[in-house]
C-alpha cells in the first residue's frame, strides 16, 4: 500500500514526496481513512509508530477546503518539544497546501504569539497551560475549531494537565471531530475518551512490546557508584549518540554537570530549562554536536531522533511501559540498538516485572576494569546520637 491510496490533496502528496514517505505504517493504514470520514478516534500507539502523519495529514486535507485566517484545528500536546515536533511535521508535509500554523507554549514570549495568532492561523499546536493563559487574555479564538487533537494523553495526566483539559473543552464548540491518541490506558484517560468521544473507533496498532531490533542488558551497581560506573560505561561503548534517561530533573542536570566534567559532549533536557536552551539542546544532539543527552520521561517527549545508538537508564523506569516507551528512542528504522539499565538491589520487582514484558530474562552483565568494591562514603560517616541537638561528635568508623 502507498499513500497515493488515500486520494489525499496533490499538494499534500507532495509533501509527503519531499519528507520521503511512501509507505504508510500501521496506524496510518487505519486511521487515515476514518478521519478523513470525520470519525472520533481512540487511537492506542507507542512513540515512533508514526501517529502524527496520520492525524496531520487528513487535517490538512481537511482545511484546504473552506475558509482560512482563523483557528480550525487545536492540537494539544504534553511539552514544548512534542508542539514543536508535531508543527514541524505540519509545515512539512502541508509546504504546499499555505495552511498556517501557530505554536502556543510556556518559556517564551507570549507577545510573540499574540502577533502570529493576530496574522491568523488554520492550526495551533498547544501546551494547556499557555493556551489557558491565551484564553484568559482573550488573544485566542477557539469558537470555530473543527477539529481536536488531544496527542500523547497519558502524560497530560502524569504532568497533571487533565483538569486543564477539561478547562478548554467547555470552550470548544460541541459540534467537532475529536481525536484522541494515548500510550496506555489508566482510567483517568478512558474517562476522558468516554466524556469527549462520539462513538469513537479504536485503533490499537501494537502491544506494549519491545522493538526486535533493540537488544538489552542489566548492569548490577551500588547507587553510590552509579554515576562512576556511566562514565566507564560510555567509555566503552564509545558512541555518538547515546539518550540518558534519570528519574529526576535535578539528577539529569547533576549529571549532566558530571559527564561534562569528564569531557564528554553532553546536555541534559529538563523541566528548568529555558526554551532557548532545550531546542539547543535538542539541535546539538540531532547534528551530532552533543553526544549524550540526559532526560527525564517527560521532557524526552518530542525527541524524534533516529540514530539513536543506546538508551542508558540511569535509573530503572517505574513501569514497564516507561521502559518500553525509553527504549523505543533506539533500534528505529531497521537500525539496532542497545538498551542498558543500571539496577540495584531495591529494583528487583521491577527488573521481574521488565523480564516478563520482554519475555524473556534480560543478560546481567559486569564491567571489566570496574572497581565494585568501593565504599559508600556516606557510610562511613557517623553521627552520634546528640549531634544534631546538643553538639554530638561526628567521628568516622573504622
Amino acid at each position: 500500500m502507498e499513500f497515493k491510496t488515500f486520494n489525499l490533496n496533490p499538494d499534500i502528496e507532495a509533501g509527503i514526496a519531499d519528507a520521503g514517505f511512501v509507505t504508510p505504517t500501521p496506524i496510518q493504514t487505519k486511521a487515515i481513512p476514518l478521519v478523513m470520514d470525520g470519525q472520533d478516534i481512540m487511537g492506542l500507539a507507542q512513540t515512533g509508530t508514526g501517529k502524527t502523519a496520520a492525524f496531520v495529514l487528513p487535517i490538512l486535507h481537511r482545511l484546504i477546503q473552506g475558509k482560512r485566517g482563523h483557528v480550525r484545528s487545536l492540537i494539544i500536546a504534553p511539552t514544548r518539544e512534542l508542539a514543536e515536533q508535531i508543527h514541524d511535521d505540519i509545515n512539512t508535509l502541508g509546504k504546499d497546501t499555505r495552511i498556517r500554523s501557530v505554536t502556543v507554549y510556556g518559556g517564551v514570549n507570549i507577545n510573540t504569539q499574540i502577533q502570529k495568532l493576530k496574522r491568523g492561523a488554520e492550526i495551533v499546536v498547544a501546551c494547556p497551560g499557555r493556551l489557558l493563559d491565551h484564553m484568559t487574555r482573550k488573544t485566542i479564538d477557539l469558537t470555530r475549531v473543527e477539529v481536536l487533537v488531544i496527542d500523547e494523553a497519558d502524560h497530560m495526566f502524569d504532568m497533571g494537565f487533565l483538569p486543564d483539559i477539561r478547562r478548554i473543552l467547555k470552550h470548544l464548540p460541541a459540534q467537532r471531530q475529536t481525536l484522541l491518541f494515548s500510550a496506555t490506558m489508566p482510567d483517568e484517560i478512558k474517562s476522558l475518551a468516554k466524556d469527549i468521544l462520539k462513538d469513537p473507533i479504536t485503533i490499537k496498532v501494537s502491544e506494549t512490546v519491545p522493538a526486535d531490533t533493540v537488544s538489552h542488558a542489566h548492569y548490577p551497581v551500588a547507587q553510590h557508584l552509579k554515576t562512576a560506573f556511566l562514565l566507564k560505561l560510555l567509555e566503552h561503548i564509545n558512541s555518538k549518540s547515546v539518550l540518558v534517561f534519570t528519574r529526576t530533573k535535578h539528577r539529569a542536570k547533576h549529571l549532566d554537570e558530571q559527564l561534562a566534567k569528564a569531557g564528554f559532549r553532553s546536555a541534559s533536557l529538563q523541566g528548568n530549562l529555558s526554551q532557548v536552551r532545550r531546542q539547543a539542546a535538542l539541535d546539538g544532539f540531532r547534528n551530532g554536536r552533543i553526544q549524550v543527552l540526559v532526560a527525564t520521561d517527560i521532557a524526552a517527549r518530542g525527541i524524534d531522533v533516529c540514530k539513536i545508538s543506546h538508551v542508558i537508564n540511569y535509573d530503572i523506569p517505574d513501569t514497564p511501559d516507561a521502559y518500553i516507551h525509553r527504549i523505543g528512542r533506539t533500534g528505529r528504522a531497521d537500525q539496532s540498538g542497545d538498551a542498558f539499565t543500571l539496577i540495584t538491589s531495591e529494583d528487583k520487582k521491577m527488573v521481574n516485572i521488565i523480564d516478563r514484558v520482554i519475555g524473556s530474562k534480560i543478560e546481567h552483565r559486569t564491567l571489566k576494569g570496574f572497581d565494585y568494591g568501593k565504599p559508600d562514603p556516606k557510610k562511613h560517616l557517623q553521627v552520634t546520637p546528640g549531634s544534631r541537638r546538643h553538639g554530638g561528635i561526628r567521628k568516622y568508623s573504622a
